[in-house]
């Protein structure tokens, strides 16, 4: 089972609804940071 574009789509739209367009460029900056030091986790 795996994540279909749709499924996305709600997500970010409830994000947006919720949490407006101000926090959204400051929590997708600490996501992927988040991301990065995850990878960076798993590669070591």
């Amino acid at each position: 089972m795996s994540i279909g574009f749709w499924q996305i789509a709600v997500v970010v739209i409830l994000v947006v609804l919720l949490f407006g367009r101000g926090k959204i460029s400051s929590l997708m900056g600490d996501v992927a940071k988040g991301i990065k030091s995850f990878k960076k986790g798993m590669s070591t």
